[in-house]
């Protein structure tokens, strides 16, 4: 017999013994991972498609969500990656023109789990006190759960330190792209004049920011996060992108710094966002730490120190850039107005440059766009 409504169907278990109960909608079954929070008021489903979050669980602190539904559009990966959600109130029937299906129904087809009815407010308090803590969330419809299972689960996670997720959400082949941003009333309309060929190395990427390259004026050619110099050189492209992506960047920097440092012996610009901004980082002979909880919201002020611009930025990484360890010949472009962790750099003497945040995701709406036209401007300064 099903549980009674009254009785908890779902059950977070945090690796030090907490537990929270509330209602469990989407998937049954249990999952492990890192639990983060996202203050984004807007996008649940675009965070849950985002292959950044391989590994993680997301607190929701905007306490409605699955109130616009889910439709195929917003979809920035094939599939939800994070492994599961939490939120403060049940999922209301959808109310939006463009839903196309509720969200406990997508993420139940997903596969994905997710608990509502969770004091989100203390659960992120202990998040900020305690860091990303490891955790094992359950699905339930009976309401049966074996605590001292679940909190084993917890305490045997892996974590991300260390792990190359990247390998599980690249491409497993090359493909081109040239669908542009969507734009009132036509949609997503097609690149049918490119002035710049781009080779983006996909460790995870959004197809928001292929859609913003093709914006741009390029036709971009996305090649696994394995791709090497050679293969990246071999298509003759006017430009690099890094894109985002999961995990802990020393353990992909294994395989990628190497292909980027051959990418760096020649001329071409290149461009990194998230993921893409730390291996650039790194094959420039800096250092990446991990976060105590991370930054993962729409609504981060990040400053640009060289023209003392503030721009709104979309944000989410456990991971960063530690400053200190920027060789000579790289600059510090940008910081976090929150924390003042590094959120930019570029090369002193080259068109190489990359941000901690998500230039695409629009949250200021139009603050960071700057970036896409700044990586065309020194194509076309090249090919001129």
């Amino acid at each position: 017999m099903p549980a009674s409504r009254s009785l908890p169907t779902a059950c977070l278990a945090l690796a030090d013994g907490t537990l929270f109960y509330g209602r469990g909608f989407g998937a049954t079954g249990r999952t492990t991972a890192e639990l983060c929070f996202n203050t984004a008021m807007t996008g649940y489903q675009e965070i849950m498609t985002d292959p950044s979050y391989a590994g993680q669980i997301v607190t929701f602190t905007f306490p409605h969500v699955g109130n616009v539904g889910v439709n195929p559009d917003d979809d920035e990966w094939t599939d939800p990656v994070a492994e599961g959600m939490v939120v403060k109130w049940d999922p209301t029937e959808p109310s939006n023109w463009r839903a196309t299906d509720t969200l406990s129904d997508w993420l139940a087809r997903r596969g994905r789990i997710a608990i509502g009815g969770v004091d989100t407010r203390r659960l992120t308090r202990a998040i900020r006190a305690q860091g990303a803590p490891h955790v094992a969330l359950a699905h339930d419809p009976e309401g049966k759960f074996d605590i001292e299972a679940l909190v084993a689960a917890a305490r045997g996670f892996e974590g991300l330190v260390g792990r190359d997720l990247a390998k599980g959400v690249t491409c497993a082949q090359s493909y081109r792209w040239d669908e542009m941003r969507w734009a009132w009333p036509d949609g997503y309309l097609r690149l049918t004049e490119p002035k710049y060929r781009v080779v983006a190395v996909d460790y995870g990427a959004k197809r928001n920011i292929l859609r913003s390259l093709a914006s741009a004026g390029a036709d971009v050619t996305v090649l696994p996060a394995s791709a090497t110099a050679e293969d990246i050189l071999a298509l003759e492209p006017d430009g690099v992108f890094l894109t985002n992506g999961p995990g802990d960047p020393a353990a992909t920097g294994a395989y990628a710094v190497p292909a980027i440092r051959g990418v760096l012996e020649t001329d071409l610009p290149v461009f990194g966002v998230c993921l893409g901004h730390q291996m650039l980082a790194l094959a420039l002979g800096a250092r990446t730490v991990k976060m105590n909880h991370g930054h993962h919201g729409a609504n981060h002020p990040v400053k640009d120190t060289e023209t003392g611009k503030v721009e709104i930025t979309s944000m989410n990484h456990g991971f960063t850039v530690d400053s200190q360890s920027l060789p000579t010949g790289v600059l510090e472009t940008h910081v976090s107005l929150f924390d003042g962790s590094n959120c930019g750099i570029r090369m002193t003497d080259r068109p190489v440059f990359s941000v901690q945040y998500h230039p695409e995701a629009s949250p200021g709406p139009q603050d960071s766009y700057y970036l896409f036209e700044r990586f065309a401007a020194a194509m076309a300064a090249r090919k001129g």
